[in-house]
């Protein structure tokens, strides 16, 4: 059972079998990188793949058979269902969920065969986070603002493997110079989860986005902060401007826009209170995004700077602590999905106590409990997210962010919430979204991203506190990449 020996190949990337590697590789490539929308390898490379006649063609060779897992006496918490299924069996085939039954699978005859005794265990969707920042998520705040970015990815590298070991198979990223790792994951050079990248949040001066030193101001015409160069954000003080920083968001692969539409607690110049970009500048991305096909989502907390992002068409708000009832049922008449974090003040703070950045944070904290029992109330379609910031210690408690929504829901909901309803929103981004295939769900058919878990998490929630323990395998996309002995 453990990930190594003669079951190592299946947690390492395998190459699909060909008869002539070169031609396959190119047209892969050209394939998933074009129509998925990757980084683009270039005209020489191009060249280089299409000059198949200048070597001899290689022998051909015999296609390996396929890797096959049988999961075998499971109950199955399928992403929908209140209740766990009686003892079950389930064959992943390549990276999808093949069969699914209550009677024993034989073997399939063209596939090599792995069995995984569950003993009665759970196994579930993995689990999504709607709003993750995991190129922030673990560095603190001065660290990335001095550091070199170099240091900034080793970091995210890190950060991702560890967010796949808790569970976490696929995330909406809202921000960051997120690319570069999810190409990297997507490759098999590092280990993480499926990403959704947003790229650069796009921000006005003074914004939620807006990191710049006070002797930063006056901006110099045509000059750029480190966070621009390096693909944190992007300043955009027109509607020109924000059209143009969501389209290049667009064209390095994000999934979805992010607009800071209010005030944020971080962020050094704005108060929660203010609006940020005027209507016409905020259309101006969200048209963006719909011509590709995809939707805005916009950081804001206010009734007035939410319902200016209504206004300018964005298909999600993230945080909204701060609304009014009024504004909450407008969420629902338009059927606008609102993404929330259950924001608690239940540990030390990351400002000092009293300062602008400390009372933001209090004010933000106080509205949560009124937001999720205004979103229940109205039947808003609620997606959840963790929103972890520069902090080692809060990324490692991932897990605990599900649990505190036991306050109002129940541990059914919160799975649901945390599997098919969030894979509901990463389907928003149509057809820039960077994977296909049905996720958040055990159903036949669907991607391979499961979770095995030493009980059962509708009757104790908390298990997703001690993922180290209670996690014995995670699986993504058809491969094992934890496997604790039973």
């Amino acid at each position: 059972m453990r990930a190594g020996g003669k079951y190592q190949h299946l947690v390492q990337n395998r190459g699909c079998p060909c008869c002539d590697p070169r031609l396959v590789t190119f047209t892969h490539r050209a394939t998933t990188e074009l129509s998925r929308r990757g980084f683009v390898i270039g005209a020489g490379a191009v060249a280089g793949a299409l000059s198949l006649g200048e070597t001899p063609t290689p022998a051909r060779a015999q296609p390996a058979k396929p890797s096959a897992i049988l999961f075998e006496n499971v109950r199955i918490f399928d992403g929908k269902a209140d209740r766990l299924s009686g003892p079950s069996y389930v064959l992943v085939v390549g990276n999808l969920i093949q069969t699914i039954s209550a009677a024993p699978i034989a073997a399939p005859a063209d596939a090599t065969l792995i069995r995984i005794d569950g003993k009665g265990r759970t196994l579930t969707p993995g689990l999504i986070d709607a709003h993750t920042h995991i190129m922030f998520s673990t560095v603190p705040q001065s660290v990335i603002l001095t550091s070199d970015v170099g240091f900034i990815h080793v970091a995210a590298v890190k950060a991702a493997h560890d967010m796949l070991l808790r569970g976490f198979t696929s995330v909406r990223d809202l921000g960051g110079p997120v690319f570069g790792l999810k190409r990297g994951i997507d490759s098999g050079l590092a280990v993480g989860p499926r990403i959704w990248p947003a790229g650069a949040f796009i921000s006005q001066t003074g914004g939620h986005g807006d990191f710049r030193m006070p002797n930063d101001f006056p901006a110099r015409p045509g000059d750029y902060t480190f966070s621009e160069r390096a693909g944190g954000s992007a300043i955009a003080d027109d509607p020109g401007t924000v059209r143009k920083r969501a389209r290049e968001q667009l064209a390095l692969g994000a999934s979805q826009i992010k607009l800071m539409a209010g005030g944020g607690v971080a962020s050094p110049y704005d108060p929660l209170d203010v609006t940020q970009f005027t209507l016409e500048e905020m259309r101006a991305g969200v048209e963006a995004a719909e011509n590709w096909g995809t939707y805005a989502t916009v950081h804001a907390y206010t009734p007035r700077a939410v319902r200016q992002a209504v206004a300018a068409g964005v298909r999600c708000i993230d945080h909204g602590q701060l609304l009014d009832e009024a504004t909450v049922a407008l969420l629902a008449e338009k059927e606008i999905w609102w993404s929330l974090q259950p924001f608690l003040d239940i540990g030390p703070s990351a400002f000092p106590e009293g300062s602008p950045n400390d009372r933001k944070q209090q004010e933000m904290y106080r509205g949560t409990d009124n937001a999720y029992r205004l979103a229940i109330k109205h039947k808003v379609k609620t997606a959840w997210g963790t929103d972890i910031l520069f902090d080692p210690k809060a990324a490692a408690m991932q897990g605990e962010n599900l649990t505190r929504l036991l306050r109002w829901y129940s541990a059914a909901e919160i799975l649901k919430l945390a599997t098919s309803t969030n894979a509901e929103l990463l389907a928003l981004s149509g057809l820039r979204s960077p994977y296909e295939g049905r996720l958040g769900i055990v159903q036949e058919g669907a991607l391979a991203d499961l979770l095995l878990i030493d009980g059962d998490p509708l009757a104790d929630l908390k298990l997703f506190e001690q993922p180290e323990k209670s996690l014995l395998v995670v699986m993504k996309d058809g491969k094992i990449f934890k496997n604790i002995p039973l």
